[in-house]
């Protein structure tokens, strides 16, 4: 049994987790992806977020900052985020770029070795509140820290309870029980689940719980245990229970259409309780994902760093101080979001420790949590190990391939990835 336990108290200790969500935004300001700072007392803020709630916790991180720094100014500007990568290593190349960067935490190896993110360490030894963040929310590459995250996010299986009532079963807590109920669901005319099937990473971040469940390690990476996970949700897409039209959503569009009221089950994250709480009406809930012994969900969230070619570095530094890495900065997170608290001071306020939509989280990470990304892919090989499964992912929702298919490419190309 490989479940990982960790004390909530220590959430933000054990938190690696990270993309969650995600695609793109709006932008305070109407910037645009090439617009960088003109100095002064501008401080710009790259990030891939789309979705309105997330997007409100970018503007209130913009107006706490502009209140408590008279004269600067933020700028948000929204980058697609299967753009955000190209754009940054494009706009490094030329010696420019943002003040800030907002990213997926799982490729900190990435940006840091393509000349994007500035080296944090002078900063962060000068920190007086450096202590409260864990190891695990502190990306470094090769002893040097380039990015920190501040909050941490990841999966759970929100549930329609009006659905539930209608077909009477109770939120599922096995495989089995969570598929019965998707059969019932759709036997009443409802969907029966909704997640994400990108051919990228964030294909890969959805897959990660049902093929670890399925025995998948990339520690012994096997085609039988990949195409078994695999199996199991093609399964899904072949009784009608799933849309084979995931492969196009990002994390944002199936919740908005478990919101719509017409599916029993959304496996999406704790940064979607605003959503919920706007958009859906009706009576729902969340609990863990319905996970055997091998199973485990990754801890991810956005790192936050500065750019390496910042015009105002030390203005970015006082953003993120003022912002993501504040105790009542990172309160703003689980108000306006529901993620949670990387800070271990700020993941025990009582609005994080008193939300019951956020229980579940918490017991999802003390039961599956697990590092984002896996600790055994080398940090050269973090975006092609993700392309590669989000692409076997994708490609079976799609029933482009069949999962034994999939998973044989898959593994092919991982052994080269992973040595």
């Amino acid at each position: 049994m490989t479940t990982r336990r960790i004390p909530l108290i220590a959430l933000a200790a054990a938190t690696a987790l990270g993309l969650a969500a995600c695609s793109g935004g709006t932008s305070a300001g109407g910037g645009s992806s090439d617009d960088t700072s003109s100095g002064g007392d501008t401080v710009t803020v790259w990030h891939y977020f789309s979705d309105p709630n997330q997007v409100a916790l970018m503007d209130a991180y913009k107006d706490r900052f502009e209140s408590e720094h008279d004269g600067a100014t933020v700028e948000n500007v929204y980058v697609p985020y299967d753009q955000l990568n190209s754009k940054l290593v494009s706009a490094a190349g030329a010696g420019t770029g943002p003040d800030v960067v907002v990213f997926n935490g799982a490729e900190a190896s990435t940006l840091a070795l393509a000349d994007v993110l500035a080296p944090l360490d002078d900063q962060w030894a000068d920190f007086a509140d450096a202590d409260q963040f864990p190891d695990s929310v502190i990306h470094q590459v090769d002893g040097t820290t380039y990015a920190v995250q501040g909050y941490v996010n990841l999966l759970g299986l929100w549930y329609n309870a009006d659905i539930l009532a209608e077909i009477g079963v109770e939120p599922p807590t096995t495989m089995d029980e969570l598929e019965s109920a998707m059969a019932a669901a759709k036997d009443a005319g409802y969907a029966g689940i909704t997640l994400s099937g990108l051919p990228q990473s964030q294909g890969e971040w959805q897959a990660y719980p049902w093929i670890t469940d399925a025995g998948f390690d990339y520690a012994d990476p096997q085609a039988d245990d990949l195409a078994a996970g695999l199996s199991r949700v093609g399964t899904w897409v072949d009784n009608g229970w799933l849309t084979q039209e995931a492969v196009t959503w990002d994390q944002t569009v199936p919740f908005q259409q478990f919101a719509a009221g017409k599916t029993a089950f959304a496996a999406n994250g704790n940064w979607q309780l605003g959503t919920a709480e706007s958009d859906a009406n009706f009576e729902y809930g969340v609990a863990p994902l319905p996970l055997g012994d091998t199973g485990k969900v990754y801890l991810g969230g956005e790192g936050e760093g500065i750019g390496a070619h910042a015009k105002n570095p030390e203005l970015a530094w006082d953003y993120l101080t003022s912002t993501y890495l504040d105790k009542d900065g990172q309160l703003l997170a689980p108000e306006l979001v529901g993620s949670i608290p990387s800070r271990t001071d700020a993941a025990q306020d009582a609005s994080v420790t008193g939300n019951a939509l956020l229980e579940p989280f918490a017991t999802t990470i003390a039961d599956f949590g697990a590092n984002y990304p896996d600790g055994v892919i080398p940090p050269e090989s973090v975006a092609d190990v993700q392309l590669t499964v989000g692409q076997a992912w994708s490609a079976v929702i799609g029933r482009q391939k069949s999962a034994d298919d999939a998973a044989t490419s898959a593994v092919d190309t991982l052994s080269g990835l992973l040595d």
